[in-house]
């Protein structure tokens, strides 16, 4: 059976030509056919296949993830972007990544999605899903949108903004981050809620668990329409009086992982946080020297008193042999 792995580009960068380039010569070499999507292809288009390489910014991993999400099969992704927090690995590298995901040598990372509904008011729906968020927002600049916040079916509080995110934990380092949510680290399995601009007193980010249910209900008095956003790429409108209903989905991206890196580290890297005075590893080493110390301190006492007693077979300096009868 032919081996095919699916490659998805940003096609308009010169860059991520010649990335393409590479990554698809180490797949022909590892007998594996490579799948080029089309920048607006279709899942159902696309004949099957048992991996995925992105080169790119976040932006095409998520299109990446429109067309590997159910199918089961892991995304390596190669950051061709500014920040590309999805991927796996920097452009230096796209030759042995790719090499390393045609011999199986990674690990699956699954990353939990949202499944969105969107009701009308004449009571017809319209469903979406999102990796990193959903974003709720005016569709008019110069007015305010007024919303009301359900979770688990009970009302929480309604208020004026220019807008509600909704994210995962993947996504609490993209839209949910830059309007003042919390980061929240992949295996917390939760829901944030980010309202952006809002006129109230209690609007502030919320984090909910896995089974809760959120809805936000366009109130009839909203100055604004709204427009839902997936992952910054597929769009519904939704009138006053139509709702928004998001809960955790069953179905997750699969993402392939070569380094077994903590988070944390991924977290300084991608954002270039400073730690230079971090002083953990010195704390660390400080208190392996002192328990070495002690310990050996402890053993010179110990060999000390052993020939003060005789114990170590040589005779005691206290008139005794070692087995402890007078000389």
């Amino acid at each position: 059976m032919t081996r095919r792995a699916l490659v998805v580009t940003h096609g308009g960068r010169e860059e991520a030509v010649v990335a393409t380039q590479e990554a698809v010569r180490v797949l022909e070499a590892a007998g594996i056919e490579p799948v080029v999507a089309p920048d607006d292809g279709d899942p159902g288009d696309l004949p099957e296949f048992e991996l995925a390489v992105v080169l790119g910014g976040d932006g095409t991993i998520l299109r990446a993830a429109e067309l590997t999400r159910g199918t089961g099969v892991p995304m390596l992704g190669v950051n061709l972007g500014h920040v590309g927090f999805l991927a796996e690995a920097e452009r230096d590298d796209v030759g042995e990544a790719v090499r390393r995901l045609t011999v199986g040598d990674f690990e699956v990372e699954e990353r939990g999605t949202l499944d969105v509904r969107v009701v009308l008011p004449d009571g017809t729906t319209r469903d979406g899903w999102a990796l990193n968020e959903c974003a709720v927002e005016k569709a008019e600049r110069s007015r305010m949108l007024e919303v009301l916040v359900e979770v688990d079916g009970h009302p929480l509080s309604s208020f004026g903004c220019d807008g509600v995110v909704a994210a995962t934990a993947t996504g609490s380092t993209a839209h949910a981050f830059s309007a003042g949510g919390p980061v929240v680290w992949p295996d917390v399995d939760g829901m944030i809620l980010v309202p952006i601009s809002a006129h109230a007193l209690f609007a502030r980010p919320l984090v909910v668990g896995p089974r809760s249910r959120l809805a936000l209900d366009v109130l009839d008095r909203s100055s604004a329409t709204a427009l839902v956003t997936c992952d910054g790429r597929r769009q519904i409108e939704v009138p006053r009086g139509g709702r928004v209903e998001i809960r955790r989905s069953d179905v997750p991206v699969r993402l392939a992982r070569l380094s077994p890196a903590p988070f944390t580290t991924r977290l300084v890297h991608k954002f270039g946080l400073p730690v230079s005075g971090w002083r953990g590893r010195g704390a660390v080493s400080a208190v392996a020297t002192r328990a070495a110390a002690s310990d050996r301190a402890a053993a010179d006492a110990g060999a000390v008193d052993a020939v003060i007693r005789g114990t170590d077979g040589t005779g005691g300096m206290d008139g005794t042999s070692g087995t402890g009868e007078a000389t």
